[in-house]
């Protein structure tokens, strides 16, 4: 077994079983980029700082180098046996330098290493969060614009509520992921401290240069308070709310393709390649893609809860209940980053069935808020615009019959306001058009909504 950096107090090694308990390489080796790199910063500044000789400090970035290329290609396998990443770069410079290898450590703790490296992995997995999310807004965007004017039902409460376009739909969507963007653009800023020299909570005597260091790994500063510097992690929080948002809006998103999947609304179709079937019905096309994405939702917010629940009790400053904080948090990328990636191709090849969808529209009275609507463009208050429309409606259902199939004697019952000119105003495609409030779902708006988005994602390039 390899010797820990710790083993200089103790009179004998870890039991096997604590040992194993204890190690955190099986899920922090991940890190080993960031760790290598954090290394090489370090290195470079106790050389700049003339902590250790400038020909010490050339060998060790050599031997980090080396060992990066190495592990990169597969030259060399990360040996599970260490306690962590940390330990396994350290102890393999050491196998290599000697002495030389020993000195990496100086004016440094694994306490403030951890939280450096922490920090370079979620900065790298925040970008890719925010490209896939720019990637999913592409593809709704476009989705929005090929169907800007398809009309369908919109709901609440899951009942027939008004009439809407498709696209405007979508864009819903896109908006919930525009801020997505903007919230993971949030935590990276406050992410991109560096705690690096903070030791393990008290700072050094050595003269390091923190700023150095920073500005070498392309963090903002380092952070103001070493105790801070290694124990906070509402960074990591931050990233897991983020996530559990992300996964929330394409949970709610999943939900509805799932809907408009089945055959009672035969809104869409999904494609063979994002469709599974049943092993003992023949007819079957499941949806099975956006139902685990709706499922993988709730690791997502359970990550995000534990991560609450073990910094709630910690006191001030590193604690070993940290080392929770990786494979949460990992696990939380993994997810969103594995639901983008099959979400986007999935939506991009969706078959919209707008037939069934104008249909649906056609049903319902959802073009009873405009009938009212005209009653009060006729002078009539809107309480009782709203109370004669909703009694003729009432009055239509019995008869089974539509706002469109209903006679002008039909209106006249309730309202002699009623005209000719009412199935102008009743016509689902005028009730779209006419919903120019800005955000709405005319076709125009939902074409300023689409520009809105695609200048907002330029912005950001």
């Amino acid at each position: 077994m390899n010797d820990k950096l710790w083993t200089g107090r103790f009179s004998k090694p870890l039991s096997d079983t604590a040992n194993d308990y204890n190690a955190s390489i099986h899920f922090d080796s991940r890190m080993y980029r960031q760790d290598i790199i954090g290394s090489m910063a370090h290195a470079a500044m106790l050389s700049a700082t003339h902590i250790i000789s400038e020909e010490d400090g050339e060998k060790l970035i050599q031997g980090l180098e080396e060992i990066l290329r190495e592990l990169e290609n597969g030259q060399l396998l990360i040996d599970e046996t260490c306690e962590d990443i940390h330990s396994f770069v350290e102890q393999e410079l050491t196998r290599r330098l000697g002495d030389t290898g020993r000195r990496l450590h100086t004016a440094r703790s694994r306490n403030d290493q951890v939280a450096v490296d922490v920090r370079l992995a979620l900065r790298d997995e925040a970008d890719q969060v925010i490209a896939l999310l720019k990637e999913l807004i592409g593809v709704i965007v476009d989705k929005a614009r090929a169907y800007e004017s398809a009309i369908m039902p919109g709901y609440t409460h899951l009942q027939r509520a008004q009439p809407i376009t498709f696209g405007h739909h979508l864009m819903a969507y896109a908006m919930m992921f525009l801020r997505d963007i903007g919230r993971m653009k949030d935590a990276r800023g406050r992410m991109n401290v560096c705690p690096l020299g903070s030791g393990a909570l008290a700072g050094t005597t050595f003269p390091i240069d923190r700023t150095m260091t920073a500005g070498a790994l392309g963090f903002s500063g380092a952070c103001v308070n070493s105790i801070d510097g290694v124990s906070d992690r509402d960074f990591c929080v931050e990233f897991a709310s983020a996530i559990a948002l992300i996964m929330t809006h394409l949970s709610r998103f999943s939900e509805e393709i799932i809907l408009w999947c089945s055959w009672e609304f035969r809104f869409v179709e999904l494609d063979d390649a994002y469709s599974t079937g049943s092993s003992i019905m023949p007819q079957k096309k499941n949806p099975d893609i956006a139902e685990l994405t709706r499922g993988k939702a709730g690791r997502a917010v359970g990550n995000l809860v534990t991560l609450l629940t073990m910094l709630k009790g910690l006191p001030l400053a590193y604690n070993k209940d940290m080392q929770e904080d990786k494979e949460a948090i990992f696990d939380s990328f993994d997810t969103v980053e594995m639901a983008l990636r099959v979400f986007s191709p999935m939506l991009a090849t969706m078959r919209v069935k707008t037939d069934n969808m104008r249909k649906a529209a056609a049903m319902g009275f959802i073009n009873a808020t405009d009938c009212a609507d005209y009653l009060v463009g006729k002078g009539l208050p809107f309480r009782s615009a709203y109370k004669a429309t909703g009694a003729l409606v009432a009055y239509l259902i019995e008869c089974g019959k539509t706002l469109e199939d209903a006679s002008l004697e039909d209106y006249r019952r309730f309202c002699d306001l009623f005209d000719e000119d009412v199935y102008e105003a009743i016509n689902l495609e005028n009730c779209v058009k006419k919903r120019t409030s800005l955000g709405a779902t005319a076709p125009e708006e939902v074409a300023r909504q689409i520009h809105y988005v695609e200048l907002t994602l330029k912005a950001e390039e």
